[in-house]
């Protein structure tokens, strides 16, 4: 036993607080310390030559060449790389990641690109293009979830991604409820299971991130929710459906709680946004989670995925345009001239809203209502397979985000057999827990028959030898049993450490 899971073993009953306080003081002492680095060295020496596959392979580059590479050459390298990464998403072997991938959808919308490759909407006079590109991507979102039959006019902006409209959108209330609320010391109401770029967002803009439990399904607990109401209240939060377990929380509920107390409420549906509405019509049972909710007064939905754009967009919006002014960004004193931004970027690349724009029109209403029903209709496949395995039990009631646990095998060593078949799965912990994310790859003849026989032999390997350890299970064993959180994300951010080692 090393010293990370002889701590875990040994304080696994701490409180947080206590935990904190411990971890602060064994730190501090020299050969805890010590101890503690080797540890991470050995757990990052293991992952080393999976993050890093192509040192012996490509040439490396520690410092620009004297003579530029002839553009033949890279672009040998270019499609060699290619070759050897697409294999594993086009074949449906990877969790949320790609979710379209078909070849013909993927080389239009690179010609797209190529057409637009220099645009920049912070040059609207240059490219008048971009700017009815993403007015039109905000409209179309916009009435997908339920602006016409909104109290108010719903508005918004194309952004980078989800973790930048969820940024964006809690920056927007700390300013709004300072501004008319009056409110210095602002506090979020965020469930456990929200995504993780809430608590960036509590980092980045001093937001105290007030976390309330889930319930025995996985949803988000209203009334711990309303006992966590306070006067520096300015925002509660709500997923459809969460990140780890694919639960769609009670959005009526907890936006009515804010809209008595007179505060935001976001619907975070970056990953249902695009699929949520075809599910409804298609007969599903959705409960409600848009701006037909009058509490409901802002919305973050990623078109880079279930909107089958390229990579790089996403849209936030608003219940009234006074609110998403307080997302913009103005100078009116800089010496280079006045400047304005409606995201954090200066300069975006314009070519990503050409291609979701384009991604959009082309797959249209009929498009994004049967590329639902075929990634619904394989998911339930998969859940009722994995529901006749008797080590494993899926979470929850999800629709298309299907976590699973055990209590008679290690799930991490379970996801590290399926890494080793080739699969790209999703760790998660607080329960323990693995989920794969369904998307149109899986929608492929065999594929969902290919998963279940695969994790059938998986569950196998794993109580055939029991004391196996390799991968990445024992890292998410840490986190998931470690006292210590300080401890886990130090070796989080050393493995980014590991990502930019040349």
């Amino acid at each position: 036993m090393n010293l990370i899971e002889l701590v875990s073993s040994k304080l696994g009953w701490l409180r947080p607080g206590m935990a904190r306080g411990i971890e602060q003081g064994l730190t501090a002492v020299p050969a805890v310390q010590k101890a503690v680095e080797q540890e991470y060295d050995a757990m990052l020496a293991q992952l080393e030559t999976s993050v890093k596959p192509y040192r012996d392979e490509f040439p490396t580059f520690r410092y620009l060449p004297e003579a530029g590479v002839r553009r033949t050459e890279v672009m040998e390298w270019m499609e060699t790389l290619d070759r050897l990464e697409s294999d594993r998403w086009q074949d449906g072997y990877a969790s949320g990641a790609v979710y379209h991938g078909d070849p013909k959808h993927i080389n239009f919308l690179n010609r797209i690109y190529a057409l637009h490759s220099q645009s920049n909407p912070l040059h609207a006079d240059l490219w008048p293009s971009a700017s009815k590109f993403e007015a039109e991507i905000v409209a179309m979102t916009a009435h997908m979830l339920g602006a016409d039959q909104a109290e108010q006019e719903i508005c918004g902006t194309v952004t980078s991604g989800g973790t930048e409209s969820i940024l964006l959108a809690m920056k927007t209330y700390r300013d709004w409820a300072r501004a008319e609320k009056g409110i210095k010391k602002p506090e979020m109401i965020v469930p456990v299971t929200a995504h993780a770029a809430f608590e960036k967002a509590s980092d980045y803009f001093q937001i105290k991130r007030v976390e309330i439990p889930v319930d025995e399904g996985y949803a988000a607990d209203v009334q711990a929710a309303q006992r966590a109401l306070t006067g520096n209240t300015i925002v509660i939060v709500g997923s459809a459906p969460t990140f780890p377990h694919g639960i769609i929380d009670p959005i009526a509920e907890l936006s009515e709680l804010a809209r008595q107390a007179g505060i935001g409420f976001h619907t975070d549906a970056c990953l249902g946004g695009f699929v949520l509405p075809w599910a409804e019509k298609l007969g599903y049972v959705v409960p409600p989670f848009d701006f037909r909710l009058s509490g409901v007064t802002s919305m973050s939905a990623d078109t880079h995925k279930y909107g089958y754009a390229a990579k790089g967009t996403s849209v936030v919006l608003y219940h009234r345009p006074e609110l998403r002014r307080y997302q913009y960004f103005a100078a009116a004193d800089w010496p280079g001239g006045l400047y304005f931004s409606p995201t954090f970027a200066g300069s975006r690349p314009g070519a990503l809203s050409a291609t979701c724009w384009a991604a959009m029109v082309t797959t249209g209403e009929g498009g994004y209502m049967a590329a639902s029903q075929r990634i619904l209709e394989t998911a339930s496949v998969i859940r009722e397979g994995i529901e006749t395995m008797p080590e494993l039990h899926v979470l929850g009631n999800p629709l298309w985000v299907i976590a699973f646990a055990s209590e008679s095998v290690d799930i991490y060593r379970v996801m590290d057999a399926m890494t080793a078949s080739g699969w790209s799965l999703n760790g998660l912990h607080k329960p323990s827990c693995v989920h794969l994310c369904v998307t149109l790859r899986h929608t492929q003849p065999g594929v969902a028959e290919r998963f279940l026989r695969d994790l059938a032999k998986a569950v196998d390997d794993v109580k055939n030898q029991p004391e196996k350890t390799e991968g990445m299970a024992p890292i998410y064993g840490m986190a998931a049993t470690l006292p210590f959180r300080g401890m886990v994300t130090d070796l989080l951010k050393r493995y980014i450490d590991l990502l930019y080692k040349v």
